[in-house]
């Protein structure tokens, strides 16, 4: 009797460490997706002041040629 009881046991710790070790993987996905979320906001945002800077650069660039 001690056998099976002690298979079970086993079995429930088991079940037990998977349990952890998924929650402890659901939450490290969260916060990486959470990370990645906001480096796409900051790419974003160099993004659209590159491309202001790039046009005042240009029309700065037609103004000094049309100067001339």
């Amino acid at each position: 009797m001690f056998w099976p009881m002690f298979a079970v046991a086993m079995g429930f710790l088991g079940l037990t460490v998977l349990a952890v070790c998924a929650t402890r993987v659901f939450v490290e996905a969260r916060r990486l997706g959470s990370q990645v979320a906001e480096s796409a906001r900051r790419i974003d945002r160099a993004a659209a002041d590159l491309e202001r800077a790039a046009g005042s650069a240009a029309r700065s660039a037609a103004r000094s040629a049309d100067a001339l």
